[in-house]
């Protein structure tokens, strides 16, 4: 039973365990002892953190540079008087906020918990009685007690005798146990897998080698992907053509005598080149990605991180306990005198007799069926004789029999020269390779009390075991290479090892590999030319694992990785994108931008479908926002020159509403996976912008003048309302050439097939129709009827302008004119 206890420090509480500790010897430390440790500062509790609070995520997603331009575009709109547009723009920042937000905050209280529940307990002793603590009660002294299973929660010396073995792969990269005996060291993040001892509290807190790499990657990064970038360029770009614009007008006012009136407006409209509704379609096409993802078994805890893994082109993936579910697997068996049934039989028997629960048992005892036998004496295995031994007192198995490593057993046993042809094979190809033998009689210890390997030992068999691969690992992987990612598999295991397994998980068979000692010889440039063309690097320290991955970007890489252990830390943090598995260490968890939920591989592929559907998406929303936003500065340009003005404030609100604000939505909505064109966002995109914004312009400003020259009366603003009505219409007519649903709308971009964009651009139209026919909508939006050969002849315009600007995506006759190459980097 436990019972609680109440420490000296008010609101602590421990459990007290029943029993006496292992070692009468060890009586621990008193309550007054832990209460003046604490009190020295000696206390576990300044543990450093790599996950951000509640106030970084607000602060991180409030105070961005686009929301700074939002709230600026609403800040000038309210000094031009245009307040509900400030609205609007002010409400497009709470917008993005809400749903980054949103995502993140999920994201963390999910993890929380994650953490909360896989927090480790610790067994301490203190004035001589075992009690069960949070690791964070622990204070530097203290004698803490590791049986099998039990995670070792800071650094220290063990202090009974062992030996005891340890998993630190989580630490090292390394997947065999150590063996640690009295004086040696136990480290924090690893795992008691055999034996019982006890260490002692030497380094707790930041002093912990976990924390301690923990602490060099706290630093929370954002990385932005290279569609993100390039839209903050673009958005720079229209900021500065907004504002010289201004400037513009500020000249001009005097000029053509504007009245305050006019200049206002005039402003409103330039202000409103700033395409606020991009940053809400963007926010939206991430969250809606995030949370697709999230349904196959993935937490996002970036928003771009989903559209940041269709960008990848290196996917660097820590082995143990990542690219392996941390258990080994009967590679072949090789009966020695006896039939392969008796053997198989014999190794279950021998799994299921003995009380070792190793990792090497645990596989002989789930692949070989056995029952547990009568035994008289045991021999544990320990890497420091490489062998366990069983004797049997009766049942089906007689005898000693000696399970162990070739190398140890081959002086007691004969082994023919095929036998050693088939040892040596087997630990080439990276497999760990065991001998089972048996002696008829034998003493398995000497009179000291030391193991002593039987006497004449007969060969049974030949066991080689390897890791066991993730269920889903190999056929996420082959989709990767398939999709031309390049996959580089680090651990800290032996390079061979390491390949063997490579090659289970589908990689060339000529793969190269490359050890950290070879690689801790090279200069800058040799490692950087090692980790282009290596694809299995072994006995990696988290240093070079961190400095490869640096390496790789360096030339120029999108690099993914996934990792699972604290080693893993400092490379998660250098990458492209981080991904850690859901029972890795909490510090990897908290730096990832995914996390694998149930450990399983399986929601990337989806994941990176949901990226090219998020980049397709924003490429479209891109086409129609650019096109916007370059044929209304061209007819700024075009008309301020005559001295005159295109639009009224609630032109644009129309415009942008119908063209590009509800069409945006619908695109992020309805994208489609598939891979993107390769090459610059910015230089795929002036393929379709360019010849739709210069055609918009040239047909507006025809219009423009057109009307202005007919009209009877009040030329200025019907000359504005037929070009809003020429602007509408061919801003309507885009969304079909950028998701052209039949073969006649190619030209712009590559056939989708989706009738869903052209069905919108109709409904959207009609409603327009609608507003013109409503005098009340009419009126308020600054419109005025135009008379039936005007709207004929606009209709005659639309048309001409359709026919030219498919014309001259197909034909390319813009790049045929500036003599640069455009169509192969665009596309759907």
């Amino acid at each position: 039973m436990l019972r609680t206890w109440t420490a000296p420090r008010a609101g602590t509480h421990v459990w007290a365990a029943s029993g006496q500790p292992p070692s009468a010897r060890q009586g621990g430390l008193s309550a007054s002892d832990v209460l003046e440790r604490r009190s020295r500062g000696e206390g576990n509790g300044s543990i450093a953190s790599t996950g951000r609070t509640y106030s970084e995520i607000i602060r991180e997603n409030v105070f961005t540079f686009i929301n700074l331009v939002l709230f600026l575009l609403g800040l000038a709109l309210i000094l031009l008087g245009e307040v509900s547009d400030a609205i609007v723009a002010v409400g497009v920042v709470l917008g993005n906020v809400t749903v980054s937000l949103f995502q993140e905050v999920r994201a963390k209280r999910t993890l929380d918990q994650i953490t909360l529940l896989s927090r480790p307990w610790a067994t301490v002793i203190r004035d001589g009685q075992e009690w069960s603590v949070d690791p964070s009660e622990i204070v530097r002294g203290d004698t803490i007690v590791a049986r099998p299973g039990d995670q070792i929660v800071v650094d220290g010396a063990v202090i009974s005798s062992g030996p005891i073995e340890m998993d630190e792969s989580l630490l090292t990269g390394e997947s065999e146990p150590v063996e640690k005996d009295m004086g040696d060291i136990a480290y924090s993040g690893t795992f008691c897998v055999a034996g019982t001892a006890m260490y002692r509290a030497d380094k707790v807190g930041a002093e912990s080698v976990a924390n301690a790499l923990t602490a060099r990657a706290r630093t929370f990064r954002r990385v932005l992907t290279p569609l993100q970038l390039e839209v903050n360029v673009i958005i720079r770009v229209i900021l500065l053509v907004a504002i010289i614009f201004e400037l513009i007008l500020l000249a001009q006012a005097p000029i053509f005598h504007f009245s305050v009136v006019e200049s206002v407006k005039m402003s409103v409209v330039i202000v409103k080149l700033v395409p606020a509704g991009l940053f809400l379609s963007v926010t939206l096409a991430y969250a809606l990605g995030a949370l697709r993802v999230a349904r196959r078994g993935a937490l996002v805890q970036q928003v771009n991180a989903v559209e940041s893994l269709s960008n990848v082109d290196v996917l660097c993936v820590d082995k143990t306990g990542t690219l392996t579910a941390n258990r080994l697997k009967i590679h072949a068996l090789q009966p020695i005198g006896i039939q392969g049934a008796e053997l198989r039989s014999a190794l279950g028997d021998y799994a299921a007799s003995s009380s070792s629960d190793n990792r090497t048992n645990q596989t002989l005892a789930r692949e070989c069926e056995g029952r547990a036998q009568s035994i008289e004496a045991e021999i544990p295995f320990s890497s420091a004789w490489k062998w366990s031994a069983l004797a049997f007192s009766g049942g089906r198995l007689r005898g000693v029999y000696v399970l162990g490593a070739p190398e140890i057993l081959a002086p007691q046993a004969s082994l023919s020269s095929d036998l050693t042809a088939q040892i040596e094979s087997w630990t080439k190809s990276g497999l760990r390779v065991l001998l089972f033998a048996r002696a008829v009689n034998g003493r398995l210890t000497r009179y000291s009390g030391a193991p002593v390997l039987p006497n004449r030992l007969v060969p049974v068999g030949l066991v080689s075991l390897s890791d066991e691969l993730r269920p889903e690992a190999n056929d996420v992987l082959s989709q990767f290479r398939a999709a031309g990612v390049r996959l580089k598999i680090i651990s800290g295991d032996d390079a061979r090892t390491v390949a063997a397994l490579a090659r289970q998980a589908g990689l060339s068979a000529q793969l190269v590999a490359s050890s950290g000692m070879e690689l801790s010889e090279m200069d800058e440039k040799q490692r950087a030319s090692a980790a282009e063309v290596t694809d299995v690097f072994g006995r990696i320290t988290p240093d070079q694992k961190e400095d490869l991955i640096r390496l790789l970007r360096q030339n120029g890489h999108y690099v993914a990785m996934i990792g699972d252990g604290v080693n893993d830390v400092l490379s998660l943090k250098r990458a492209n994108l981080a991904i850690a598995m859901q029972t890795g260490a909490q510090a990897t968890r908290a730096v990832a931008d995914i996390v694998l939920l149930n450990d399983s591989f399986s929601s990337l592929p989806f994941a990176v479908q949901e990226g090219q559907r998020i980049r397709n998406g924003l490429r479209g929303i891109l086409k129609l926002f650019l096109s916007r936003v370059l044929s209304v500065a061209l007819l700024l340009m075009a008309v301020m020159i005559l001295g005159a003005f295109p639009f009224d404030p609630k032109h644009i609100s129309v415009l942008t509403t119908l063209t590009v604000g509800i069409p945006s939505i619908a695109l992020a909505i309805w994208a489609h996976p598939g891979r993107s064109p390769s090459g610059g966002v910015t230089r795929s995109l002036a393929h379709f912008v360019l010849p739709a914004a210069l055609t918009v312009a040239v047909a507006g400003v025809v219009v423009y003048v057109f009307v202005v020259l007919t009209a009877s009366g009040n030329a200025q603003l019907r000359a504005q309302t037929a070009l809003t009505i020429v602007s509408v219409a061919c801003g309507l007519l885009l969304l079909p050439f950028v998701q052209p649903p039949t073969g006649w709308w190619t030209g712009g971009s590559e056939l989708s097939g989706d009738w869903r964009p052209t069905y919108l651009a109709v409904a959207l139209f009609l409603a327009f129709l609608a507003l013109l026919a409503i005098p009340a909508l009419r009126s308020f939006f600054g419109l005025i009827p135009l008379g039936l050969p005007t709207y004929l002849s606009i209709a005659m315009i639309v048309g001409v302008w359709t026919v030219l600007v498919r014309l001259t995506w197909r034909a390319r006759l813009l790049e045929r004119f500036l003599g640069v190459d455009l169509q192969q980097h665009a596309g759907g």
